[in-house]
């Protein structure tokens, strides 16, 4: 399964248009051509629309807001959503602000999400209508942990269900659910949350996978999130002594490049729920 949804973005080579944020959008454009598909970015309104038709899949991340890129999150979304094309939103740091969470749940009430992607701080927020979070990053309050994996599990299925959506928190432990299914997956290192940005890039790579993968959502984001976790196990076993969190970036997006179906298939470290 994993292999397939793997060897589908290979050979389908999909178009993923990005509105993303600037802090990373370099990196979310290179590992999306690392996974094997391909990048476009295009936020301005006058365009967005346009770019979103020739696409295959929207990435929308709310990570720098402002008064221009808002409208153009709602414009292609919803011209995703009229050519049926995959749409995944990346609702960073909703909780942080009343505009990141206001956007969030707006976007989730006007726009039908194929995947939701974030931490479990921010799908949370998106649940219960406000949250908190340490900035971007998760509240330690809301970590998922051995000790309370059945309640997670069950509120990720309770969310994708409610939304009509494949919920994706991730996380020391990583969990893709549908109404139905969870996949509860075990891959990463920590070293991987000292990298600006490592959640964008997985959103990014993500929206290829489910690009290629349209009929099959959830595998696809399970997959995505096991390449990402393994190439953050990958790139780790290759650091050097000498080396820091700049040279991992580099390293976890060349271990995405060099990814194929077999090493998927023997590192993934999942549980199905």
């Amino acid at each position: 399964m994993l292999r397939e949804c793997l060897e589908n973005v290979h050979s389908k080579m999909p178009l993923v248009h990005s509105i993303t944020n600037y802090v990373t959008v370099n990196d979310v454009a290179n590992v999306i051509l690392a996974c094997g598909g391909s990048p476009i970015m295009a936020d301005d309104g006058r365009e967005a629309e346009e770019i979103t038709a020739v696409c295959q899949g929207l990435n929308i991340n709310i990570g720098t807001l402002n008064a221009s890129t808002i409208p153009s999150m709602f414009l292609a979304g919803k011209k995703a959503n009229m050519l049926s094309h995959p749409v995944l939103l990346d609702p960073v740091g909703a909780g942080a602000s009343e505009l990141r969470t206001s956007t969030a749940l707006e976007l989730v009430n006007e726009i039908k999400f194929s995947v939701i992607r974030g931490n479990i701080s921010e799908i949370k927020t998106l649940a219960f209508g406000s949250g908190s979070t340490k900035g971007v990053d998760a509240d330690i309050a809301d970590k998922v942990t051995e000790e309370n994996l059945d309640a997670s599990v069950a509120f990720a299925k309770k969310f994708a269900e409610s939304h009509g959506c494949v919920a994706a928190i991730t996380g020391a432990i990583d969990l893709v659910a549908d109404a139905d299914t969870c996949y509860v997956i075990r891959n990463g290192r920590p070293q991987m949350g000292r990298i600006t940005g490592t959640g964008c890039q997985l959103s990014g790579m993500m929206t290829a996978y489910l690009a290629a993968n349209p009929q099959n959502c959830l595998e696809a984001a399970t997959a995505a999130v096991c390449v990402m976790g393994l190439a953050g196990e990958i790139g780790e076993s290759h650091m050097q002594p000498f080396e820091g969190n700049a040279s991992y970036r580099n390293r976890i997006i060349d271990a995405v490049c060099h990814m194929d179906g077999e090493m998927l298939e023997k590192g993934a470290k999942y549980e199905v729920r």
